[in-house]
């Protein structure tokens, strides 16, 4: 079933999810002393849970939060989901964000609160994906982030057509490696994860247009993030296992229009990622727009007003804007 046809019963099952007591706000669980309170721009924004019941394949397992670690951290998400920020004058289109965080934590302010701060201003409507991190126990590590990213583009798509915003113009951001999520994502979309559960899994889950910032790509030496490829493949993966996620050499015909954002002097996930990615776009003959920064380094989410990278989301904008009224989605 195509997102041309699928039912009104998956916009349904969205709008019940909002209202049931299931959706009220997540509270990851502390494992070794009691954790600050979240920003209140992000508990107060509607929660609503991706899955019903246990997520597919279970297995998970709380790990030790340090004690110093920040409120914008999350760790041990157990119940992922989507956060929701409104816009006063809606555009028509939809962003699934996805903070980073090396797969070892969701970093929510500078790559979840504050981001949709400033595309709601713009418009958007923001859904935030909090997705289960796969070295907290979960079976088949490697597919839990997609499986969660899969059913958030879908349950976007849902609400799109729910409140009476586009199916077709939802787009999503990614950061770090957050990046390699939506990278995945955008690349992977029909890659089959985990058995379909009810009519929201036969939504169309390709997102329209993707943006990658200062994203991982690589899931292998010398250019690939270490800790973001042992957090999601494990230890000595088998070079098929790198390969199934590396997402620049999944790019096909169907990937759609990318956005890629990177700083040159980042040290932490070097622009090598972003170059590869660009290439892979380029040799499948898909729209890119590229943009590397002087100086930003990693993790500066919207980025410092005084830097060029402070003004990369009014880019990203214009881009999405263009990208999104040409686009034509493909056959199938």
């Amino acid at each position: 079933m195509t997102v041309r046809s699928f039912s009104l019963r998956a916009a349904s099952l969205f709008a019940l999810a909002m209202l049931s007591p299931a959706g009220s706000a997540q509270t990851p669980r502390p494992t070794v002393a009691e954790r600050p309170a979240p920003p209140a721009a992000w508990t107060s924004a509607p929660f609503v849970p991706l899955w019903t019941g246990t997520p597919p394949g279970g297995g998970f397992k709380a790990v030790a939060v340090p004690a110093n670690d920040r409120a914008t951290f999350l760790r041990n998400i157990d119940r992922p989901g989507l956060r929701r920020f409104t816009p006063a004058r809606p555009n028509g289109a939809s962003v699934l964000v996805i903070p980073g965080g090396a797969y070892t934590f969701l970093s929510i302010g500078n790559e979840g609160v504050d981001i949709a701060g400033r595309l709601t201003a713009l418009g958007y409507t923001v859904y935030v994906l909090t997705y289960r991190l796969p070295g907290e126990g979960w079976t088949d590590r490697a597919d839990v982030p997609l499986q969660d990213a899969q059913r958030g583009l879908r349950m976007v798509r849902a609400a799109a057509t729910k409140d009476g915003l586009d199916p077709h113009k939802i787009a999503v951001l990614g950061f770090s490696a957050g990046g390699h999520l939506a990278a995945t994502l955008e690349t992977d979309f029909a890659q089959a994860v985990h058995a379909p559960r009810d009519a929201i899994d036969r939504i169309d889950a390709r997102p329209d247009a993707a943006a990658l910032i200062y994203p991982v790509i690589a899931a292998a030496a010398p250019f690939t993030h270490a800790q973001s490829a042992a957090q999601l493949l494990g230890k000595n993966p088998d070079p098929a296992a790198v390969a199934r996620r590396s997402p620049a050499e999944h790019v096909t015909a169907t990937t759609p229009p990318t956005f890629l954002l990177h700083a040159m002097d980042d040290r932490a996930v070097v622009p090598d990622n972003s170059l590869l990615m660009m290439a892979a776009l380029r040799r499948a003959g898909r729209p890119v727009e590229s943009h590397f920064l002087t100086e930003g380094g990693h993790g500066f989410g919207v980025g410092p007003a005084a830097l060029p990278a402070g003004h990369w989301v009014e880019m990203f904008d214009r881009w999405l804007q263009r990208s999104l009224a040409k686009t034509s989605r493909p056959a199938g």
